[in-house]
């Protein structure tokens, strides 16, 4: 055979696995207002960056491919000229079914971009393990879990969910940094709607059960929801220009941009009134970058935030209790969800900023019976073990254990300030007003008046932030509008930070 018959038969076998499934079932994916494996590669990189690795592997005899590409589609490319590594599950070839070869080119660019310190990108549509292959295919997950864990806070892991995933197949998703979900299109569920039908007499929905919404808003599971496939893309490669490619380097900078709107409206947000509510997110957009607030999670948990943003063009991770959602109190979900941001962070050197304004961890027999305890202790935990910069800025309450999980100073905290609003103290004005001064209010003619001038009193003699400034909890009491130059002036003193800690194979979080 020359030469030219050679390369005529390797462009031949080469259009066959690029076809994939075949013109019906590219146009079924189409239908379902999917997109096939490769067109997802091409949205989601640099365009004509892809390069395809792993072509071949599978069946020998490509006459008679079964399982062209082997359901799965790897390589690597660029996302805004940065290299990362991806994969893409092909549904139209045996329903994206995950066979050894198939996890075996999955490993191969986790492999790569763990090497080369670069991103791993898994785009998973799958119908889950392929039967026909039994224990193979069960190894070939296993192999894809290790990977996924042994990556983990070395190079940044995205998982998108472009259709099911169900099973085992759920796992590696969950083991990586973030999940994407599409509206009406991504399904997460360990055991589908006809088994727990069967098992526990339950009616439910695939869409209720782990559709894109139940996993954004009620389990946490995910951490971004898109309507559409594009706009997931959009979202990753947003996420991306964040994150450095590997633990080893420094964020990306980007060019300075001033905040959003005027110095003078960030002193009209908290209201004068401590107990009335208001958007955390009105101080954020006017203290970071204009346009780089970039929002983790905005429907789970919402008495919390996390979000990445730029100050002064520089990467930061950002975490505040919502006062407009629970009084901003911390509770099971807000303390997983601040705990878990807070390690990634922490593991790809992304400095920590810490916007608090807390009464404390809610109360209820719901509360302690689901462990709030134990979940509370993770934001001690995860405050305590980081060592990137971390600067806390508390505008309002400050109370109790919670001021704490909130990385106050003793928990390692570089660098504390307060607004004059703040109120630091073991509990709030009114029931520290009720144990402190009881007899003074039961001897009062007017108990409600005396209880309110007490709670006045140890306002001003206890929780005001000149008391924690002088103990030296708190660098310096700030004026609002010079919020965000001390914030660029302290990350830029903190930006050589070196802190070691024992040595350890690992410790002991509470889960």
């Amino acid at each position: 055979m020359s030469m030219q018959e050679r390369l005529a038969q390797l462009e031949k076998y080469r259009e066959k696995i690029k076809q994939g499934g075949g013109k019906k079932r590219i146009e079924k994916q189409h239908e379902s207002g999917k997109l096939t494996a490769r067109e997802r590669i091409e949205a989601f990189l640099d365009p004509g960056s892809f390069t395809e690795i792993g072509v071949f592997v599978g069946e020998s005899n490509f006459d008679k491919l079964e399982n062209p590409g082997e359901g799965v589609v790897v390589g690597h490319g660029t996302v805004d000229g940065r290299l990362v590594y991806v994969y893409a599950q092909d549904f139209t070839v045996s329903g994206g079914s995950l066979s050894k070869a198939h996890a075996d080119k999955i490993c191969k660019v986790m492999d790569l971009a763990l090497k080369n310190g670069a991103p791993c990108i898994g785009m998973n549509d799958s119908g889950g393990a392929r039967i026909q292959q039994g224990v193979d295919a069960l190894e070939g997950y296993g192999n894809i879990f290790y990977r996924n864990t042994i990556s983990s806070g070395v190079v940044p892991q995205l998982s998108a969910i472009l259709g099911p995933c169900a099973g085992g197949a759920v796992y590696s998703p969950a083991l990586t940094d973030f999940i994407f979900m599409v509206d009406g299109i991504s399904r997460m569920f360990i055991t589908g709607p006809q088994v727990i039908k069967a098992v526990t007499g339950e009616d439910v929905s695939p869409e209720e059960l782990g559709g894109a919404l139940t996993h954004n808003q009620k389990s946490g599971v995910a951490h971004f929801m898109a309507e559409s496939e594009l706009e997931c893309f959009e979202q990753m490669r947003t996420l991306l220009s964040y994150l450095p490619s590997n633990n080893m380097e420094e964020p990306p900078m980007a060019d300075p941009v001033g905040p959003e709107g005027e110095p003078e409206e960030i002193m009209t947000i908290v209201p004068d009134n401590p107990n009335q509510g208001y958007d955390i997110r009105e101080v954020l957009v006017r203290i970071v970058d204009a346009g780089s607030f970039f929002e983790v999670q905005p429907l789970f948990a919402p008495n919390g935030i996390t979000a990445f943003a730029r100050i002064n063009g520089r990467p930061v991770g950002i975490l505040a209790n919502q006062p407009r959602v629970l009084a901003g109190c911390l509770d099971i979900d807000v303390s997983d969800k601040l705990a878990r941001f807070v390690r990634f962070c922490n593991a790809f050197n992304i400095p920590l900023l810490t916007f608090e304004d807390v009464p404390g961890f809610l109360p209820g027999t719901n509360q302690e019976y689901g462990g709030i305890i134990r979940h509370g202790a993770k934001m001690l935990y995860a405050y305590s073990e980081a060592s990137v910069p971390k600067i806390t800025i508390i505008l309002r309450k400050a109370y109790g254990g919670a001021y704490l999980a909130m990385c106050a100073k003793p928990l390692g905290a570089d660098m504390v300030f307060a607004w004059p609003t703040a109120e630091i103290a073991v509990m709030g004005p009114d029931g520290a007003a009720n144990i402190i001064y009881r007899k003074e209010i039961e001897a009062a003619e007017d108990p409600i008046a005396k209880r309110k001038e007490m709670a006045d009193r140890y306002r001003d003699e206890v929780s005001n932030p000149f008391i924690a400034c002088a103990r030296g909890y708190v660098e310096d009491i700030l004026d609002p509008r010079e919020t965000r130059s001390r914030l660029i002036a302290a990350l830029d003193a903190l930006a050589t930070k070196r802190e070691s800690r024992p040595r350890k194979k690992n410790g002991n979080i509470p889960v």
